[in-house]
């Protein structure tokens, strides 16, 4: 439940806020207070992943790869071969205008600085900071491409501070994408661990677990191939699966683990940003830019505006596993409408951008260590989920991957508090158990690391059947006791005045 001063602190902090918040696409109700909508397009790729290893045929399994690693909504930019060498040096982010097919003006910007004698060039598309319209050009390692806002094969482009020069290129691999799932995770050694004030401290307890900086990758990749993972810890053979498990490791592990782990990047990248750029009395805009992002990558697109849409990253993971374990709502007891992490989550992501905003850096740590305990709860509460699932019912090789990856996702976190709990959890969560598990001893282990973790019991929550209205046997949350019903109470009252009756 949201405290009165909670809510006080955030009402302060959210009217110092720009007017100029209002001209961003909102984020789940989240107000950006910068252009975002390219980053949180991201989903889109996850999507087209999804949409792919559906199929379920090796070519759709390939094209699933490609566009894990390639990418093709995010950060869209045309390589294109120059007619003429240029003249002058081109700066990035230099304006550079030309025209798609059908003679519209398309708008971009040199992506990196070129050298005059430059024969080539690559070219950022323009995006706008509505989201249902953030880019006109989706190719990339895409099925299924958009070329409507693409530059046209040929042409001219008008250069600021050059003039016209001409270009050709293929429209259908000239059109590359510099932001892709994969790279969240190739780039972690030194986003994460090698760049000023790192190594990040969550990110660091996976690389300490794991001992490879791309751990997240390296996952993905290895049930795109059906092979087994070489890690110091929790090594998986998923060669033992079909396609049917291996999709499951490959869209939970992508969303859950690479794309998770790069949305706290963004928030650490935000507190640094804002101690090199911010004083009390001014900021500049890097800091907030770096924290929107965090917010776009936790979201995405998909959810919409106010957050009721379908989407396909850690916000609508929250909001599904608040179903199963009752945590939805205000105060954490339904099991329908918006997840209780998420409310909570949002209103810290709120109180964090105003705090960054006005150079309070060192307190908005204060939110980036909250936002980062909650995202752990719906990964532990899938691995329950599935851990219960594989350990209780007929055995599915689907359910059991599910209970795997969201294993993965979380295991480093638990080993960092108490390495048996986690050499347990391993134990008897690892592919190929065949519904072996022992899910009151995984519940325990998991349970015994939740203050360490700063984690309660009731944010868990407990297996909740609907059918019955109550939780499963042995799933209940840490610490539960049911209320006596009002049978139970009268009927303890007439126990207690027969005996009394009886004693006289």
């Amino acid at each position: 439940m949201v405290s009165f001063n909670a809510a006080v602190t955030t009402l302060v902090l959210l009217a110092s806020t720009t007017l100029s918040d209002a001209s961003y696409t909102r984020i789940a109700g989240y107000e950006p207070g910068s252009q975002v909508t390219d980053h949180a397009a991201i989903d889109l790729d996850q999507a087209a992943i999804e949409e792919q290893l559906a199929l379920g045929t090796d070519a759709s399994y390939e094209n699933a790869l490609k566009i894990y690693t390639n990418g093709g909504n995010s950060k869209s930019v045309a390589k294109v071969t120059l007619t003429t060498a240029l003249t002058s040096n081109v700066e990035k982010g230099t304006q550079i205008l030309g025209k798609n097919a059908a003679g519209n003006e398309i708008v971009g910007k040199a992506y990196e600085d070129n050298a005059a004698g430059a024969t080539s060039i690559m070219v950022q598309y323009q995006t706008s900071d509505d989201q249902k319209n953030y880019v006109g050009c989706q190719v990339g390692a895409l099925v299924t491409t958009n070329t409507n806002g693409c530059f046209a094969a040929s042409g001219t482009f008008s250069i600021n501070g050059v003039g016209d020069v001409g270009y050709s290129y293929d429209v259908n691999t000239g059109n590359v994408n510099k932001r892709t799932i994969a790279g969240f995770s190739t780039s972690a050694q030194s986003k994460m661990y090698e760049c000023k004030n790192c190594p990040y401290q969550l990110y660091e307890k996976f690389y300490d677990y794991y001992g490879a900086y791309d751990y997240a990758n390296q996952i993905v990749l290895a049930a795109f191939g059906g092979q087994k993972t070489n890690f110091k810890n929790f090594n998986n053979d998923f060669g033992l699966y079909s396609t049917e498990g291996r999709g499951q490791i490959i869209k939970k592990c992508s969303a859950y683990m690479v794309v998770w782990m790069y949305a706290i990047r963004e928030m650490e990248d935000a507190l640094d940003d804002c101690q090199e750029a911010c004083t009390i009395e001014n900021c500049n805009d890097d800091p907030v830019h770096a924290w929107d992002e965090a917010v776009a990558f936790y979201t995405g697109s998909l959810e919409g505006e106010d957050g009721s849409g379908a989407g396909k990253l850690s916000y609508a993971l929250a909001d599904k596993r608040c179903s199963n374990f009752k945590t939805c709502g205000d105060l954490a007891d339904a099991t329908t409408g918006t997840a209780n992490v998420n409310l909570q989550m949002f209103e810290q992501f709120s109180i964090g951008k105003s705090k960054i905003s006005q150079g309070q850096c060192s307190s908005a740590r204060e939110q980036k260590n909250k936002i980062e305990t909650l995202m752990l709860i719906p990964l532990i509460q899938g691995s329950l989920r599935y851990a219960w699932k594989t350990g209780n019912e007929a055995y599915s090789e689907k359910a059991e991957a599910e209970g795997v990856a969201f294993t993965l996702a979380v295991l480093p976190v638990v080993a960092a508090c108490d390495k048996t709990a986690a050499d347990t959890i391993a134990k008897n969560v690892a592919a190929g158990q065949q519904g072996t598990i022992d899910f009151p001893i995984v519940k325990a282990a998991f349970e015994s690391t939740y203050e360490c973790m700063g984690i309660e019991g009731m944010m868990v929550g407990g297996l909740y059947d609907a059918a019955t209205g109550g939780y499963l046997e042995g799933a209940e949350p840490l610490g539960f006791s049911a209320a006596p019903s009002m049978y139970s109470l009268f009927a303890a009252g007439v126990a207690a005045a027969t005996t009394l009756f009886l004693a006289l």
